[in-house]
Protein backbone atom coordinates (compact mmCIF):
# COMPACT_ATOMS: atom_id res chain seq x y z
CA UNK A 1 0.00 0.00 0.00
CA UNK A 2 1.17 3.45 -0.58
CA UNK A 3 1.43 6.14 2.37
CA UNK A 4 -0.35 9.79 1.11
CA UNK A 5 1.57 12.91 2.64
CA UNK A 6 -0.17 16.11 3.54
CA UNK A 7 1.82 18.35 0.21
CA UNK A 8 0.26 15.48 -2.00
CA UNK A 9 -3.50 15.32 -0.34
CA UNK A 10 -3.51 19.34 -0.17
CA UNK A 11 -2.50 19.51 -3.54
CA UNK A 12 -5.22 17.04 -4.67
CA UNK A 13 -8.16 18.76 -2.95
CA UNK A 14 -6.87 22.41 -3.41
CA UNK A 15 -6.43 21.75 -7.38
CA UNK A 16 -3.02 22.49 -7.67
CA UNK A 17 -0.54 22.17 -9.89
CA UNK A 18 -0.34 18.72 -10.88
CA UNK A 19 -3.60 17.63 -8.63
CA UNK A 20 -4.87 15.38 -11.46
CA UNK A 21 -2.15 12.74 -11.17
CA UNK A 22 -2.62 11.88 -7.71
CA UNK A 23 -6.19 10.41 -8.67
CA UNK A 24 -4.30 7.68 -10.32
CA UNK A 25 -3.25 6.76 -6.52
CA UNK A 26 -6.37 7.61 -4.86
CA UNK A 27 -8.59 5.32 -6.82
CA UNK A 28 -6.11 2.27 -5.49
CA UNK A 29 -6.64 3.60 -1.73
CA UNK A 30 -4.23 5.03 0.35
CA UNK A 31 -2.71 5.24 3.74
CA UNK A 32 -2.11 8.27 6.19
CA UNK A 33 -1.44 8.58 9.72
CA UNK A 34 -3.98 10.86 11.47
CA UNK A 35 -2.08 13.78 11.86
CA UNK A 36 -3.23 14.37 8.23
CA UNK A 37 -6.81 15.11 8.62
CA UNK A 38 -4.95 18.24 10.74
CA UNK A 39 -2.30 18.66 8.27
CA UNK A 40 -4.79 19.10 5.34
CA UNK A 41 -7.74 21.21 6.84
CA UNK A 42 -5.22 23.78 7.64
CA UNK A 43 -3.81 23.87 4.26
CA UNK A 44 -7.56 24.59 3.44
CA UNK A 45 -7.71 27.12 6.35
CA UNK A 46 -4.90 29.00 4.99
CA UNK A 47 -6.07 29.10 1.23
CA UNK A 48 -9.16 30.56 2.43
CA UNK A 49 -7.93 33.25 5.55
CA UNK A 50 -4.01 33.99 4.52
CA UNK A 51 -3.75 33.56 0.82
CA UNK A 52 -7.81 34.48 -0.19
CA UNK A 53 -7.61 32.11 -2.88
CA UNK A 54 -11.09 30.01 -2.16
CA UNK A 55 -14.06 31.13 -0.24
CA UNK A 56 -15.19 29.91 3.27
CA UNK A 57 -18.02 27.80 1.31
CA UNK A 58 -15.29 25.81 -0.96
CA UNK A 59 -13.48 25.36 2.34
CA UNK A 60 -16.50 24.05 3.75
CA UNK A 61 -17.08 21.99 0.91
CA UNK A 62 -13.26 20.81 0.29
CA UNK A 63 -13.14 19.79 4.51
CA UNK A 64 -16.47 17.63 3.90
CA UNK A 65 -14.80 16.14 0.90
CA UNK A 66 -11.18 14.93 3.04
CA UNK A 67 -14.25 13.61 5.38
CA UNK A 68 -15.71 12.10 2.84
CA UNK A 69 -12.67 10.08 1.44
CA UNK A 70 -11.99 8.65 5.03
CA UNK A 71 -15.72 7.86 5.52
CA UNK A 72 -15.37 6.17 1.70
CA UNK A 73 -11.87 4.23 2.95
CA UNK A 74 -10.11 5.75 0.23
CA UNK A 75 -7.61 7.28 2.83
CA UNK A 76 -7.24 4.54 5.33
CA UNK A 77 -5.48 6.27 8.64
CA UNK A 78 -3.39 4.65 11.15
CA UNK A 79 -2.61 6.35 14.64
CA UNK A 80 0.43 8.54 14.77
CA UNK A 81 1.62 7.24 18.24
CA UNK A 82 2.16 3.82 16.24
CA UNK A 83 5.12 5.65 13.98
CA UNK A 84 6.72 8.59 16.55
CA UNK A 85 9.39 6.66 18.07
CA UNK A 86 10.77 5.68 14.67
CA UNK A 87 9.57 9.38 13.24
CA UNK A 88 12.13 10.85 15.79
CA UNK A 89 15.54 8.76 14.80
CA UNK A 90 14.32 9.82 11.13
CA UNK A 91 13.99 13.49 11.55
CA UNK A 92 17.55 13.74 13.76
CA UNK A 93 19.14 11.72 11.42
CA UNK A 94 18.12 13.44 8.07
CA UNK A 95 17.37 17.14 9.67
CA UNK A 96 13.41 16.93 8.43
CA UNK A 97 10.87 18.13 10.18
CA UNK A 98 9.08 15.67 12.59
CA UNK A 99 5.62 15.44 11.03
CA UNK A 100 7.46 14.52 7.57
CA UNK A 101 9.26 12.08 9.03
CA UNK A 102 5.98 10.28 10.59
CA UNK A 103 4.93 9.91 6.94
CA UNK A 104 8.34 8.50 6.53
CA UNK A 105 8.10 6.15 9.30
CA UNK A 106 4.76 4.94 8.11
CA UNK A 107 5.98 4.50 4.34
CA UNK A 108 8.69 2.41 6.08
CA UNK A 109 5.74 -0.28 6.97
CA UNK A 110 3.76 -0.12 3.84
CA UNK A 111 7.05 0.04 1.43
CA UNK A 112 5.58 3.31 -0.50
CA UNK A 113 5.16 7.10 -0.31
CA UNK A 114 3.56 9.46 -2.20
CA UNK A 115 4.97 12.90 -1.71
CA UNK A 116 5.17 16.42 -3.46
CA UNK A 117 7.38 17.54 -0.76
CA UNK A 118 11.47 17.23 -2.77
CA UNK A 119 13.11 16.87 0.36
CA UNK A 120 11.06 13.76 1.48
CA UNK A 121 11.29 12.25 -1.93
CA UNK A 122 14.77 12.22 -1.32
CA UNK A 123 14.92 10.85 2.30
CA UNK A 124 12.13 8.12 1.33
CA UNK A 125 15.20 6.85 -0.97
CA UNK A 126 17.60 6.89 0.47
CA UNK A 127 15.44 4.87 3.31
CA UNK A 128 15.07 2.48 0.27
CA UNK A 129 11.06 3.39 -0.26
CA UNK A 130 9.55 3.27 -3.17
CA UNK A 131 9.07 6.60 -3.91
CA UNK A 132 6.59 8.67 -6.03
CA UNK A 133 7.23 12.21 -6.22
CA UNK A 134 4.69 14.72 -7.66
CA UNK A 135 5.56 18.18 -8.26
Amino acid sequence: MIVIDASTLSKYLLKEENWREVKKYLVMGVYSVDHIVKEVSNAIWKHFVLFNRITKDNAILLYKQLKRMLEEEILILDPENLYIDKALEISLNYKITFYDSIYLAQALKYGELLTSDQKQAEISKKLNIKTHYIE
